[in-house]
């Protein structure tokens, strides 16, 4: 498989070619500079010598992300006050979109990785394939323009954009309206447990409203791990509070 080949290999004719090939019509972009594709999955546990990771290439893909997305909700709710947006926003431009459309599109494939990160699961990684995803929005965007970039963007947000009639409210803002609105407090989140190695992290977190009891869950980053418990809690409120 072409990603399995080390950095040092990267930018090599073949490899470059064969990514290319398989990966443009997805893309909905020819690229005149096919190595800034080949850059997008270079992992940085890879790096040595001139070879460049695709970090700075995320950088810039997730602005461009954010511009075309923020276009889009402009112009497809025309009727929508700026918070509503906001909601939509965050929810097309955070990782888990980013890693969905990355899997839909078999990125993983793709990276390449030093032994100690494919061994470790890197290709199944949640921040390894978002990434990825907005390291190929920077090279289609540096290689064909904004135009080129917005293409393959609008054609995979597109459906979760229209998908939601209603914006979307993610479980910790839900909670917090919920804590302020009935018991004038704010939700507390406290870390109970943080392990794994530091490219694959798993924290646990707590979350608890007043004096009700508190609910734990767990997930790759933060904020994933704050995000399920405030799900859990809301779940468990929903159930026995009416």
């Amino acid at each position: 498989m072409a990603g399995r080949r080390n950095a040092n290999a990267a930018l090599g004719a073949e490899q470059v070619q064969a990514i290319a090939e398989k990966l443009e019509a997805k893309l909905f972009h020819r690229f005149e500079n096919r190595q800034l594709l080949t850059q997008a999955f270079i992992h940085p546990s890879t790096v040595s010598g001139d070879v460049q990771s695709n970090q700075r290439l995320e950088f810039l893909g997730d602005r461009v992300l954010g511009l075309v997305v923020a276009e889009m909700l402009h112009t497809e709710y025309p009727d929508e006050s700026e918070g509503p947006l906001a909601r939509r926003f965050a929810a097309l431009v955070r990782r888990e979109a980013l890693e969905r459309i990355a899997r839909d599109l078999h990125f993983g494939d793709y990276l390449i990785l030093a032994k100690g990160e494919e061994d470790s699961g890197g290709r199944e990684n949640s921040a390894n394939l978002a990434d990825a995803c907005e390291a190929v929005i920077a090279a289609i965007f540096v290689d064909g323009g904004y135009g080129a970039a917005a293409r393959f963007i609008r054609q995979y947000w597109a459906a979760p954009m229209t998908g939601e009639k209603s914006p979307p409210r993610d479980a910790k803002s839900a909670l917090q309206e919920w804590a302020q609105a009935e018991h004038g407090v704010l939700p507390v989140y406290r870390l109970i447990s943080r392990d794994g190695p530091a490219h694959a992290p798993h924290f646990e977190i707590e979350v608890q409203v007043s004096d009700f009891p508190a609910a734990a869950a767990s997930g790759g980053s933060k904020q994933a791990a704050e995000q399920a418990a405030a799900q859990i809690l809301m779940h468990r409120l929903a159930v026995d509070h009416g």
